[in-house]
């Protein structure tokens, strides 16, 4: 099923133009949330905040390894647990754009408020930058922001071409930060690329938390797809790795028989409602595959 888009205006706003901004809105920075934590810095669907107290049991007797998640998403399980040594890597360049840039402290500067006219006149200027090669730009950065907390719930979806193609959102309000200084210290210590599983610099005494995009037909993730072909060879990988391993996913029969095939301990949970592809909240249940260390990196 197709989210229907609305008609997009053909104008492109200029960056810079403070329009109608408020001077509440434009210092507004990031808080911490009530376990003196960093919340994540978008709003992505599928989120595994909920997950952190699973996770944290098991990460808290490999806490002096390296930490490493070869698909980050929205960072909220890396910010519950609070890890020295991290590489996070994901296969959006988008993200890691946007991550990489709150390590040098980026302030947005363009103009941002809840309104469909300004939110296609942005999206326009970001498909623009990402097919003239310039998507991993400071400005290029700002607009991700700007688009994931304005867009259809949070969705991050593109076409074929390459381009973000989410319709404007229906919130009512929406709390825009424009100072990211909070994050750049800690993300400063930590590692971010942006590259296939297969090709991530992992090292054997490595802690991997993996959470791939679900098995499900939203295959838009990033340009390329992740696909059932993709969610083996990630599988097969992960299993072989001598260190510990952690897989979360949901639960469907053929993830179940692939992990279960390839020796993971499986876990499953019941996940709270959470946005699809269509906006469909339906609970869905998950799995969590674990694989312990072998005796070589204990």
């Amino acid at each position: 099923m197709t989210i229907p888009e609305a008609a997009r205006p053909k104008h492109t706003l200029p960056l810079g133009i403070a329009g109608d901004r408020t001077p509440k809105r434009r210092n507004s920075s990031v808080k911490k949330t009530s376990e003196n934590t960093l919340k994540p810095p978008l709003k992505w669907a599928g989120g595994k905040r909920w997950l952190v107290p699973h996770v944290k049991p098991i990460w808290e007797s490999h806490s002096d390894r390296r930490y490493v998640e070869p698909f980050c998403g929205g960072l909220a399980v890396v910010l519950g647990l609070q890890p020295a040594r991290v590489l996070l890597n994901d296969i959006n360049p988008h993200l890691i754009n946007f991550y990489q840039h709150l390590q040098k402290g980026i302030e947005v500067q363009i103009e941002m408020r809840n309104d469909e006219e300004l939110f296609y006149r942005h999206r326009e200027r970001f498909n623009r930058l990402v097919l003239s090669g310039e998507a991993a730009t400071e400005e290029s950065a700002q607009l991700f922001y700007y688009l994931n907390r304005t867009c259809f719930n949070g969705l991050c979806r593109f076409n074929k071409s390459g381009e973000f193609n989410v319709p404007f959102g229906t919130y009512k309000t929406i709390n825009y930060a424009a100072d990211f200084s909070v994050y750049a210290t800690l993300f400063g210590q930590w590692v971010f690329t942006n590259s296939d599983v297969e090709t991530l610099d992992i090292q054997p005494s490595d802690f991997i938390y993996a959470d791939p995009p679900y098995d499900v037909e939203f295959t838009t993730y990033s340009a390329g797809g992740f696909s059932w072909e993709d969610q083996v060879r990630t599988a097969e990988l992960l299993a072989k790795h001598p260190g510990p391993v952690v897989i979360s996913n949901q639960a469907t029969p053929r993830i179940v028989d692939l992990y279960k095939a390839l020796g993971f301990t499986l876990k499953h949970l019941d996940g709270p409602r959470r946005i699809s592809c269509t906006g469909d909240r339906t609970a869905a249940r998950e799995v969590l595959a674990v694989k312990k260390a072998g005796p070589e990196t204990n």
